[in-house]
């Protein structure tokens, strides 16, 4: 099954990091949270603390796993607006 949303990595990152994307949905209900790491595709997520939460969810995940999270949060157009760590 390939991923609906690829995770775009860039050249200078490491892969001791757990790489996520926070993207706003295409029929505009929420956001999808990204990663290769998810088995079954992107998380949704809804609601006026949408976002919050999916970095919060990301943050748990690779702290839980002993990586780093490295997520970036994308507008309609895929330009980062903000980046976590």
């Amino acid at each position: 099954m390939e991923a609906m949303y690829p995770v775009q990595r860039s050249p200078g990152l490491n892969t001791d990091h757990d790489h996520y994307e926070v993207r706003p949905r295409k029929d505009r209900d929420g956001f999808d949270l990204i990663s290769n790491l998810f088995r079954y595709g992107p998380i949704w997520y809804a609601g006026p603390d949408a976002v919050r939460h999916a970095i919060a969810y990301a943050k748990y995940r690779s702290h839980s796993r002993s990586q780093r999270a490295i997520i970036r949060v994308l507008d309609d157009s895929g330009a980062v607006v903000q980046m976590h760590k």
